[in-house]
């Protein structure tokens, strides 16, 4: 019997089962294998932007201390291409050009589609219309507004026009031909073209906007326009700054509308020019100097810069 009681009270081994088994193995293959999947997952979007962004940046750095050509690799000139830039005085006028563009353009794009989007966000008949009125322009083909707004700007065009025939003006306006009347022509078609775009975005900015803090300030006694200062602003000021970086890089960097006010030369004795306009102008053709376009784009990479780190820290010491 005791032997017996002694066989019964040995303790019998328990298997392990098989699920935590698995489990167990399961862990150590995450452990194992883990730490780089999300590396394979970002490797086709690091490739695209390693190829299409890292290495034509560094390569255009190389090029600028070269006088390379279309054609042929060229040779080591230093610091030549960005002399010549600094002695370049087409170079000053393009940055006068877009700094003009910039001041007017912002204060423009940065308000007046928050008042657009303001007025369109009520549910009134006919809304839809009315956004879609002002979002038109947006989707318009580049091309296509400018040589409508240059048929219309024209010395024979619709405005110089309508205005000799009701005794406005006796001769024409010279909005194609005047170097600073060019210049805000092409930044009132900037501005129309934009609103839409800008509109877009505040209004989605709007949604996020506590309609308890409008209902709270009424009570107070808060009118419209304080409400709008007090409220609205700050409720899209993290859009007001994006919309800020984006008129910054669009102004500095304008082209389309320069290029076909002035069918592509600048205006009268290259007046009209933006640093783009440079670039595109010494960099095309079989001749062209890629070193000192790579010089010019350079320095444009560090003109947009240099606002947009101010607008950063800004935004920074606001938030």
């Amino acid at each position: 019997m005791s032997a017996i009681a002694h066989a019964t009270r040995r303790p019998v081994s328990t298997p392990v089962p098989e699920r935590a088994g698995k489990a167990r193995k399961a862990g150590s293959s995450t452990r194992t294998h883990g730490w780089f999947t999300p590396w394979l997952l970002c490797l086709p979007a690091l490739f695209f932007l390693v190829t299409f962004n890292v290495v034509p940046a560094v390569n255009t750095i190389v090029l600028s201390f070269s006088n390379a050509k279309m054609l042929s690799g060229g040779t080591f000139v230093g610091v030549d291409n960005y002399v010549r830039m600094f002695q370049d005085p087409q170079v000053g006028t393009s940055l006068v050009n877009v700094l003009v563009y910039l001041a007017v353009c912002l204060p423009f794009l940065l308000f007046l589609p928050l008042g657009l989007a303001i007025l369109v966000e009520k549910k009134i008949p006919a809304i839809g219309f009315f956004r879609t009125m002002f979002y038109t322009p947006v989707v318009a083909s580049a091309v296509v507004v400018g040589l409508i707004w240059t048929w219309m700007l024209d010395d024979r065009g619709a405005i110089n026009g309508i205005a000799r025939s009701l005794g406005i003006i006796t001769r024409s306006i010279p909005f194609l031909t005047d170097r600073w009347l060019l210049l805000f022509s092409a930044i009132s078609l900037t501005i129309w073209k934009g609103l839409g775009y800008y509109m877009v975005i505040y209004l989605s900015a709007l949604g996020s906007v506590s309609r308890e803090l409008h209902e709270a300030a009424a009570v107070d006694g808060a009118g419209a326009w304080r409400r709008f200062w007090t409220v609205t602003v700050p409720g899209v000021r993290g859009t007001m700054f994006l919309i800020g970086m984006l008129i910054v890089i669009g102004s500095l960097r304008v082209f389309s509308e320069l290029y076909i006010l002035t069918n592509g030369q600048g205006g009268v004795g290259g007046k009209n020019v933006s640093p783009v306009m440079l670039i595109q102008m010494h960099a095309s053709g079989f001749n062209g100097n890629l070193g000192y376009a790579s010089a010019l784009s350079v320095m444009l990479f560090f003109v947009t810069l240099v606002p947009l780190l101010v607008m950063a820290r800004i935004q920074r010491k606001a938030d």
